[in-house]
């Protein structure tokens, strides 16, 4: 006998609201008595952390016990639980109500299936003694169950911590079979999972950013050598204070930004003093970092990553010139960076109950100052790091948008509150950003972010989606985005199983 499990992909990856559809292959040498076919689909969370090691010298007095060899945990959520018998039919099970086995004579077998991907997980009803339940060769593990359970959206496939975080979602069959000492027969087959985004909130032309001011540092004079048939240098010509610089970051309030897609970034500089010298940009990089967190019961960890968008250096761009007024944003061109997506590799933000993954956008701006051609030494390197969400770039169904609408209406307590500036007449030029401070002293650094306005410091965050609300919603019918897992190194270690090395990588076996 064998079975395996055939999934129609009619895309890269799956996502919330589509019907999963396939077939159950089974192949019989002989004929075999079985009493069902049972698929079901399922997405799961698992997370395995260690205690940390005790360095040496530590004891008793720090709380650690000195015999203690560290202790694994593991913990599995069972994010997505669905399951159907596809053998027996229905219309079977009426007809033969008293019959529990079925023989089915040698040859092969097809039953399809079909399942909706739900919007929400459902780990709090599902999570049992035997969903925690793995079995992996001849080694068997019961996750401990946890009360701790996140309702929110489903969460993307997440690979690339291999032994410690993972999220997989997979159609699994088991052909049962009526003997007790006959073995069940199980088939899996995975699938990539990449979410619909939140709801969007409406437009506005508010803007969230990060600031830094810089002083350069007049330059020192350097006194000409004395020599015996040298002529008298004539003294250089004196210049005006060294440049008192502020650079923004910005990004449209609030900060999201979207997979496959570039950033909708501004960088700005400008000049806070009176002087006749020049602004020069000499460097400029733009990196999205990511911070996985983990947790496995009592322990946690964070994991981080990072995406390179544009790195560029020796630049020497004028920004400007003498002749620039004070107080006059200089935008920085932003073909640096918007001509290059986000990485196919990035997931979107999210958060489960033993996962959850957040960004931050790191920029760095290389600034000098002089006249062309006579720069002088000194460059300063400002960062900037402003939190931002990441998108999956999947719009919900137009359906689903005025479902909610519709349920919004009837839930009073559901409904969003729309910003008070929304439909007012738009200007030529944004309104200027809210400074959490303003230093006192002029070219001291600090780094700002901008607030909402008063009106909307209580403004609840957008609505979530309910299966209840797109129960009858269709598949979304619009353009999907390319999304890839990262390649999964193998550990170090991995060829140790139970302190032993396997057969064929002994050194004497």
């Amino acid at each position: 006998m064998s079975v395996r499990v055939q999934l129609d992909k009619p895309h890269a990856f799956f996502t919330n609201l589509d019907i999963i559809t396939g077939r159950i292959i089974l192949n019989l040498f002989s004929q075999e008595t079985i009493s069902a076919v049972v698929v079901k689909l399922e997405g799961e969370s698992r997370t395995r952390l260690a205690s940390p090691a005790q360095a040496p010298g530590q004891s008793h007095e720090y709380g650690l016990d000195p015999y203690d060899r560290g202790q694994t945990e593991l913990e599995v959520h069972k994010l997505l639980y669905k399951v159907t018998t596809v053998f027996p039919s229905v219309e079977l099970q009426q007809a033969t109500p008293r019959i529990s086995n079925f023989t089915l004579p040698p040859g092969q077998h097809e039953y399809p299936f079909q399942f909706k991907i739900p919007f929400n997980n459902s780990c709090l009803a599902t999570n049992t003694v035997f969903t925690n339940l793995n079995v992996t060769g001849r080694r068997m593990e019961i996750a401990k169950d946890t009360n701790r359970h996140v309702k929110k959206t489903l969460p993307p496939s997440l690979s690339g911590f291999p032994g410690e975080a993972e999220i997989r979602y997979f159609v699994k069959v088991t052909v049962q079979r009526s003997a007790f000492y006959k073995e069940n027969f199980r088939a899996s087959s995975d699938f990539k999972f990449f979410p619909i985004e939140p709801p969007r909130p409406l437009a506005n032309r508010r803007e969230s950013y990060a600031r830094r001011q810089h002083a350069f540092s007049p330059p020192i004079p350097i006194p000409p050598k004395p020599g015996l048939f040298r002529k008298q240098s004539t003294p250089a010509p004196a210049t005006g204070p060294p440049p008192i610089v502020s650079i923004d970051g910005r990004l449209p309030d609030p900060a999201v930004i979207t997979c496959n897609e570039p950033l909708p970034l501004r960088i700005l500089v400008t000049k806070l003093n009176e002087t006749p010298e020049n602004l020069f940009l000499q460097l400029i990089h733009v990196e999205l970092i990511g911070y996985t967190r983990i947790r496995a019961h009592q322990f946690a960890r964070q994991e981080k990553g990072s995406w390179i968008i544009a790195s560029l250096s020796n630049l020497q761009l004028p920004l400007g010139n003498s002749n620039t007024p004070t107080e006059r944003e200089m935008e920085i061109d932003s073909t640096f960076w918007k001509q290059v997506p986000l990485p196919n590799t990035v997931a979107p933000t999210f958060e489960t109950c033993n996962l959850s993954r957040y960004y931050e956008l790191e920029i760095k701006v290389g600034l000098g100052y002089g006249t062309p051609g006579n720069l002088k030494p000194e460059v300063t390197v400002q960062p900037l790091r402003m939190p931002v969400q990441v998108y999956s770039g999947i719009a919900p169904p137009p359906a689903l948008l005025a479902e909610m609408a519709r349920h919004a209406e009837t839930h009073p307590l559901l409904r969003p509150h729309r910003p008070a500036a929304f439909g007012a007449p738009s200007t030529s030029q944004p309104p200027s950003p809210i400074p959490l401070s303003n230093p006192s002293i002029p070219g001291a650094s600090s780094a700002q972010s901008a607030v909402p306005p008063a009106d909307d410091a209580e403004e609840p965050p957008p609505p979530s989606y309910e299966d209840a609300v797109a129960e009858d919603i269709g598949p979304v019918d619009g353009p999907r985005r390319d999304y890839q897992q990262p390649e999964v190194t193998k550990p170090v270690g991995d060829e140790k199983r139970n302190g032993r090395l396997r057969t064929d990588e002994r050194l004497f076996p």
